[in-house]
């Protein structure tokens, strides 16, 4: 997959909490951390809150299975799988 670079600003609090979960292991970098964040807003829009257990990437499968059983068509898998 092809990933777009983009700059965000944030205040240096923002950047010490975003590194501090870097830094316990929880994400390997930043982009890692940002992409998750953006993840979680976008599910919480659309099915509600996604419980925190520490492995969003699991999370988001699960979410992903519960949502195939609703496909329509070829077109509907791709924009699932972007997300």
């Amino acid at each position: 997959m092809v990933m777009d670079t983009i700059q965000v600003r944030m205040s240096k609090g923002l950047i010490k909490k975003l590194d501090s979960l870097v830094n316990t292991g929880m994400y390997a970098n930043r982009s890692d951390a940002m992409r998750d964040a953006v993840r979680r807003m976008h599910w919480e829009n659309i099915i509600g809150s996604i419980p925190n257990t520490g492995d969003s990437v699991k999370e988001i499968r699960e979410i992903r299975k519960k949502l195939s059983k609703k496909i329509k068509s070829f077109k509907d898998l791709k924009k699932i799988n972007r997300l």
